[in-house]
C-alpha cells in the first residue's frame, strides 16, 4: 500500500474468516500489525500461525465487557491503535416483518450495530488523544437500499451508514477519518447461508436466488472478499488521508434488492 506507515496498527473485528480474514491479510501484506478477534476459536489459531504479525482475541462483539477485553489484549500486543476495521455481522433472520422472532431481530442489531459501538467507543479516547486515527465501518448494499425480507439487517446497517456519516462529522478537527464500505453480495460460506435462508423464504431454490443477486449487479458477478479488503487498506492508507465521512460501495454496482 503507497504511502502507508510499516508498523500501522490495526484492529478488526470477527477476522478469522470471510471478509475479515481477507482484510486482516490484506493489512498484513501492506506492512501493518493487527489483532483480530473472533468467536472461532480454531480458526483464530489457524490466522495466528499465518503471520507473527496478527495477534488474537477470542471475543464476542455483542458484549461489551468482551469488546473491551478484545482491546486491552490488543493494546497489550500492538502498543496502540491507527486503525479500526468495524466487520462483525450477522445476516439476521429472512421473512416478511411479522414472521419473525424478536429475539432474531434484537441479536441482528446487538453484532450489526451495537458492536460497532462498543468497539468505537473504546477506540475514539485512544485516537483523540494521538490525533489520528482511521475508523471502517462494514454496512452493506442493504445499507443504502432496501431489502425485502431482510429488514432486520437493512435496518442495522443503514444504521452504521449513520453512525459512520454523525462519527465523521464529530471527529474530523480530531484528525480521525471515519468512513463505510458496503459491500454487494460477496462469495463464501456466509453468503451461501444466506442464499440457503432466503431461499427457504421464498419458497424457491437456492440457484434461483442466487441468479437473482447476480442478475440484480450490473457487472453481472459476486465480488470477492479481497476486493472489500483493498478498499479497507486504501482508506487507512495515505492516500485516503482526505477521505471521511463517505459510504462506499464495493459491488460492482447493485441496482437494486428487490
Amino acid at each position: 500500500m503507497s504511502g502507508q506507515s510499516q508498523q500501522q496498527r490495526v484492529f478488526i473485528t470477527a477476522a478469522a474468516q470471510g471478509i475479515g480474514r481477507g482484510i486482516a491479510r490484506a493489512f498484513v501484506a501492506a506492512g501493518a500489525r493487527v489483532h483480530i478477534c473472533d468467536i472461532d476459536q480454531d480458526a483464530l489459531n489457524a490466522m495466528a500461525a499465518e503471520s507473527d504479525q496478527i495477534s488474537c482475541s477470542l471475543t464476542d462483539v455483542g458484549d461489551e465487557a468482551q469488546v473491551e477485553a478484545f482491546f486491552r489484549e490488543g493494546l497489550e500486543q500492538l502498543g496502540g491503535i491507527d486503525v479500526l476495521v468495524n466487520n462483525a455481522g450477522i445476516g439476521g433472520p429472512a421473512g416478511v416483518l411479522e414472521s419473525l422472532d424478536s429475539d432474531a431481530w434484537q441479536q441482528t442489531v446487538q453484532i450489526n450495530l451495537n458492536a460497532t459501538f462498543y468497539a468505537c467507543k473504546q477506540a475514539l479516547p485512544l485516537m483523540k488523544e494521538q490525533q489520528s486515527g482511521a475508523i471502517i465501518n462494514l454496512s452493506s448494499t442493504a445499507g443504502i437500499m432496501g431489502y425485502p425480507l431482510r429488514t432486520p439487517y437493512a435496518a442495522a446497517k443503514w444504521a452504521v451508514t449513520g453512525l459512520t456519516k454523525s462519527l465523521a462529522m464529530e471527529c474530523g478537527t480530531d484528525n480521525i477519518r471515519v468512513n463505510a464500505i458496503c459491500p454487494g453480495a460477496v462469495s463464501g460460506e456466509r453468503m451461501d447461508r444466506v442464499i440457503a435462508n432466503e431461499a427457504r423464504a421464498r419458497d424457491t431454490s437456492e440457484a434461483e436466488v442466487r441468479a437473482a443477486y447476480v442478475s440484480q449487479c450490473s457487472m453481472q458477478t459476486f465480488v470477492d472478499p479481497e476486493d472489500i479488503a483493498a478498499m479497507a487498506v486504501f482508506l487507512a492508507s495515505e492516500g485516503g488521508r482526505r477521505v471521511s465521512g463517505q459510504v462506499i460501495s464495493v459491488d460492482g454496482d447493485t441496482h437494486t434488492l428487490a
